[in-house]
């Protein structure tokens, strides 16, 4: 049941990145059109697919302690 848990929190944890990484190269849409040009060049979508697969990695290692505990678990409790 423990794995379970640790797996489904980083699918959620990685989902919850891809999201935010979504809305931000979507954010340049809701400016003037001249500006999307200079805003989502290729360099950017380059980078910003580099992020899609850097940035979950390192969101989970940030939150590694979350993702080990474990709701019912008095072990690793960090108080």
């Amino acid at each position: 049941m423990r794995a379970v848990v640790i797996v489904s929190k980083v699918i959620l944890t990685t989902l919850a990145t891809w999201l935010v990484l979504t809305l931000l190269i979507a954010l340049p849409a809701l400016l003037p059109p001249r500006w999307e040009y200079y805003l989502i060049s290729p360099a950017s979508v380059a980078l910003y697919l580099l992020a899609m697969l850097t940035a979950p990695p390192i969101v989970c290692w940030k939150f590694r302690t979350w993702i080990r505990t474990d709701p019912g678990d008095k072990q690793h409790t960090d108080a």
